[in-house]
């Protein structure tokens, strides 16, 4: 018999109405690039939100209103750490105060390419250890689908609740797109589906109040799948355009102009652009915990292994574009002074998670030539357990056999760049509009 039953409490309509009350105690565990958007928008719309991470700099960071995360300016974030609407702490044992938490932790995966659940499980285990009745909980790391059914909910059922009935408990996955400046936490539709109907229409409730938009789903194995069809659906077309600039480049033909004049058609295409590789903590890796998944049930997901692969290639393929151009120019890879302009692993940000330009330095400092590198957003990054630091990038082009675009950052003068240097090696088409026998496009 559950808590609920025994002692006839309404758990949801006391939530619900904490919740469209706006006096919940909203909590957030994990604070990084979607956790701690995500506690922002909260404590704007005017809840009391307390964010959990174990990383004490982080904690201390926010409690004295300075942002670590490009996009949550610290003047957003002082006024509502100094209005008490925001705080954050390394105890857990806060929980116990809460009236909702959503995870929002790291979830890698191992070099085996397998789902590595050990951030999500010692989370659920604190929520577990302080769950009581009326608490909301809502998982938005991405993973596969059954994590939070086949993971989480038995940790919480544990203390003797019944899910629905005295807590509750969904999956949303998270969307946020880093530097996206019309996309953001607040504006992005958030999918949420529940253990049961009333998990369901719980979170909805609790989203409503501080989002635009919320779709609610059947099941969390639904909006588990809806990330990773999401991501998997970038992931496979980015293959195969990158496939697709491999065979271009063979034949001498501009991939470029191809997919340009195929997006001219006005249904039936959408396009995607070829590049160095995939980066970021999202697309190149949630794919594979699909293609794990399915594999525990006897099904190979060969499009994803395939997409994959192709994708994994892409440094190599750059690499092998600028030792084909410098050969060209009668020089050699080995000993050459190669520059790689943007190490973040997309335009206009500082995250290097899963950059392909660090495998591109690693590669080229293998093959024998001195690397240099510049990004304005990252002044310094760790490749191969090696530290550097960024120089400026003109001069850098001028001192260097080759230049590589690796990341197309809006800010840099690329008129410039191409005056000062001998050769560039362009992988993202940023000097499209520039006319050159330096520039070899990808």
């Amino acid at each position: 018999m559950s808590i609920n039953q025994e002692n006839n409490i309404d758990w949801a309509g006391k939530l619900e109405e904490k919740l469209r009350t706006k006096t919940a105690q909203v909590g957030v565990i994990g604070l990084g690039y979607v956790g701690l958007p995500l506690a922002v928008e909260f404590a704007k719309a005017g809840f009391q939100v307390t964010g959990i991470d174990v990383l004490t700099d982080k904690v201390n960071s926010l409690n004295k209103g300075v942002s670590y995360v490009q996009d949550v300016p610290s003047e957003v974030l002082a006024p509502l750490v100094a209005s008490g609407h925001l705080k954050a702490t390394t105890d857990f044992a806060v929980l116990e105060k809460l009236d909702t938490v959503n995870i929002a932790v790291p979830t890698p995966l191992r070099k085996t390419k397998d789902p590595d659940m050990s951030y999500v499980v010692s989370a659920s285990q604190q929520v577990s250890q302080f769950a009581h009745p009326g608490l909301l909980v809502i998982l938005e790391s991405t993973t596969y689908p059954g994590t939070t059914a086949e993971l989480v909910l038995p940790m919480i059922e544990k203390s003797g609740m019944e899910v629905g009935k005295d807590f509750f408990l969904c999956f949303s996955p998270e969307r946020v797109d880093p530097g996206n400046p019309k996309y953001q936490t607040v504006n992005i539709p958030k999918v949420v589906g529940g253990i049961t109907p009333a998990c369901t229409h719980l979170a909805a409730t609790f989203y409503a109040q501080a989002l635009e938009t919320v779709v609610p789903v059947s099941s969390t194995q639904v909006a588990e799948m809806v990330k990773l069809l999401e991501n998997t659906f970038r992931m496979i077309n980015i293959g195969l355009v990158n496939e697709l600039a491999i065979m271009c480049d063979r034949m001498g033909i501009n991939v470029w102009e191809i997919i340009e004049a195929a997006a001219t058609k006005p249904f039936g295409f959408m396009p995607f652009f070829p590049g160095p590789g995939l980066g970021g903590h999202c697309i190149p890796i949630d794919p594979f915990y699909l293609s794990w998944k399915t594999k525990q049930a006897g099904i190979e997901a060969r499009f994803i292994d395939l997409a994959g692969y192709i994708n994994g290639q892409m440094p190599h393929f750059v690499v092998d574009k600028v030792q084909n151009a410098l050969n060209d120019h009668c020089k050699a890879l080995k000993g050459s002074k190669v520059h790689v302009m943007g190490v973040a692993y997309k335009r206009d940000i500082d995250d290097v998670r899963e950059s392909p330009a660090l495998d591109i330095i690693h590669l080229l400092g293998k093959r024998g030539a001195t690397v240099t590198y510049s990004d304005p957003y990252v002044p310094k990054v760790n490749v191969e357990g090696h530290d550097m630091e960024r120089v400026d990038p003109v001069e850098a082009a001028a001192s260097s056999d080759c230049v590589v675009v690796v990341t197309d950052h809006s800010s840099i003068d690329y008129n410039k760049v191409l005056e000062a240097s001998h050769l560039i090696v362009d992988t993202r088409n940023a000097l499209k509009k520039l006319k050159s026998d330096k520039i070899v496009r990808l």
